[in-house]
Order: C-alpha cells, then sequence, then structure tokens
C-alpha cells in the first residue's frame, strides 16, 4: 500500500471520532427534560371552602320566619281556630319561630317561647304581626278536631247564653235536649231569660270537652241536674 492511500485513511478517522461523541451525548442532555413532568399543584383545597361558604350563606334565612305579638298579648291555641283551647300565651312584644302553616287558614303553627311544645295563633287579628317569608314554611292540614263543649241548664228557669244568643230551656224539657247547647271552646256569659232584664247569672271560660252544669237561676235559687 502506497503512502498516499495511508495518509488518507488517517484524515477520515481523525475526522469520525467528533461527530461519534457528540451523538452519545443527546441521550445524556435530553433525560432531564423528560423526567421533569409539569406537574403542577391543583386548585381543589381553595374551591371547597367557597362552597361550604354559599351554602351557609344563602339556606338559613330564606327558612326563618317569626310572628311578633303587637298591640296587645296573642293567644296561642291547641289548633288553628279559636274553637281550639288556648294552651298559651304570646305576651306583647315578644316573639315566636314559625314552623308550619295551615292550608286551610290563616294560622300558622309555632314554638311556644321558653317550652318543648307547639301552638297555633292567627294572622287575621290585629295582635300578630308576621316577619319572614312565610312561602319557605312547610304547609299541611291539620286533621285533629276540636273537642265540644256543653252547657247544660239544671235550673227552673229559661237561660240565654252570649255570644251565640243560645236559648236553654228549663229542666223540666230536659228529655228532648232543650236544655243543653253544644258549643265550641271559650268564654260564654249565662243570663236568666225568665226575669225581667235577664240578669247575668255567671260567665264561664270553657275549654275543649268540658261540659257546665248551671245550677243557679238569677234569683240565687238553686236546682241539682237530675
Amino acid at each position: 500500500m502506497n503512502k498516499k492511500i495511508i495518509f488518507l485513511l488517517i484524515i477520515f478517522l481523525i475526522g469520525c471520532t467528533p461527530q461519534q461523541e457528540t451523538i452519545d451525548d443527546k441521550p445524556q442532555t435530553m433525560t432531564p427534560t423528560v423526567n421533569r413532568p409539569s406537574s403542577t399543584i391543583t386548585v381543589t383545597p381553595q374551591s371547597t371552602p367557597t362552597v361550604v361558604t354559599a351554602t351557609e350563606t344563602f339556606s338559613s334565612p330564606q327558612t326563618f320566619v317569626t310572628i311578633t305579638a303587637v298591640k296587645g298579648n296573642l293567644y296561642i291555641r291547641r289548633g288553628p281556630s279559636t274553637k281550639y283551647s288556648r294552651v298559651g300565651v304570646l305576651m306583647k312584644g315578644d316573639s315566636a319561630e314559625v314552623i308550619g302553616r295551615d292550608v286551610l287558614s290563616k294560622w300558622v303553627q309555632i314554638k311556644i317561647p321558653d317550652s318543648e311544645f307547639t301552638g297555633w295563633v292567627s294572622l287575621l287579628t290585629e295582635y300578630s304581626q308576621l316577619n319572614g317569608d312565610l312561602s319557605h314554611i312547610p304547609s299541611f292540614t291539620f286533621t285533629d278536631f276540636p273537642l265540644p263543649i256543653y252547657i247544660i241548664n239544671c235550673t227552673e228557669h229559661d237561660l240565654r247564653v252570649q255570644p251565640g244568643d243560645y236559648y236553654l230551656y228549663n229542666v223540666f224539657t230536659h228529655s228532648d235536649s232543650l236544655n243543653e247547647a253544644r258549643l265550641d271552646s271559650g268564654l260564654y256569659s249565662v243570663y236568666d231569660a225568665t226575669l225581667p232584664n235577664s240578669p247575668l247569672i255567671d260567665k264561664i271560660d270553657l275549654q275543649e270537652g268540658e261540659t257546665a252544669y248551671i245550677t243557679v237561676n238569677g234569683l240565687g235559687e238553686t236546682h241539682q241536674c237530675p
């Protein structure tokens, strides 16, 4: 082999060596880029307080309704009508939370203050003032009907009962139940209809299921019921 050919081979080998080193380094320089994923911190913890706060802010105030006694005291009754017994009094200036409403009347069910019991008050009286949106309060039909009361005349005189102008015949006509009246709970005045000017005999405050027997007439004479 002549010298010219040997010289060309040496030049060729020297020129190829740097190119091989550059190719071998490329995987090493890319390794940090491949092993460094863009794992950004999530924002889930930031969204959680926002949802809770919104729920607490908009749920409670919409459902809270109260009723206040104004201009005087307000009777609390067992059911949504004056036919039911009085179970308490909401004093003037006091308020109570409304928890229900009757679909057939303008009465609302309340928590009786300082007790574990409930009762009903009317919205039709000037002594009650509603505070809040009643449409958020659940409604239902109160099906526990009021118990009647009875006033029975046991005297020898005819009697008259107010309000309602009920006429009770004397005891001698009791066989036909003409000497008694079936009424609703409340305050009644009894008058002697036999005597001139019908003097007042008594005032009776009756609750559900009670019966009053009138045994004294306008002259003070007594007569026992048979």
